[in-house]
């Protein structure tokens, strides 16, 4: 599937709460996890900074990249790795398998994707489980926080069936 023109703009608008970068702490991130909550963090800087908080997110996606410049992959010991090919501006079915098959796995699980791992927040926030709160940066702002629920699924998903 393929991002359409019309779409960027929607995609801008953030699926949840926008913490300020100067926010992005780990006290005020603290406050929207519960012990229970499977954290899935999407991005390079996101990830590392949830593991240096010593928040080690269940999911993490990531693509070896920030903001288009080759970055070292956070590091992270006794992770399931999975490799996915993503080309910008699309999500593959293959991407979407295996989000899917990541969720069954035992955590912490990291999805590296050969491509861009933006557009992925959308059949992530789709297949989540109920407890899961996903994480992911929005360039020059902040970090979003997403708490999953129905209402986040259905958008979403509506989301993704307007690409092409």
């Amino acid at each position: 599937m393929k991002l359409p023109d019309s779409l960027r703009e929607q995609l801008k608008i953030p699926l949840g709460i926008l913490l300020p970068e100067s926010q992005a702490d780990k006290t005020n991130i603290q406050k929207h996890i519960s012990e229970s909550s499977y954290v899935i963090s999407v991005g390079d800087r996101t990830t590392e900074k949830m593991i240096d908080f010593g928040l080690i997110p269940s999911l993490q996606i990531i693509d070896g990249q920030e903001k288009r410049e080759k970055r070292e992959p956070p590091k992270l010991e006794n992770t399931t790795e999975l490799i996915v090919e993503n080309p910008a501006a699309e999500i593959t079915s293959q991407s979407m398998s295996v989000i899917k098959k990541a969720f069954v796995l035992q955590p912490p699980v990291r999805l590296f994707v050969t491509g861009e791992e933006d557009l992925l927040v959308l059949p992530v926030c789709v297949y989540a489980p109920e407890n899961a709160v996903v994480l992911y940066g929005q360039p020059n702002e902040g970090l979003v926080i997403v708490k999953i629920t129905s209402e986040i699924r259905n958008k979403a998903q509506t989301l993704l069936d307007l690409m092409e």
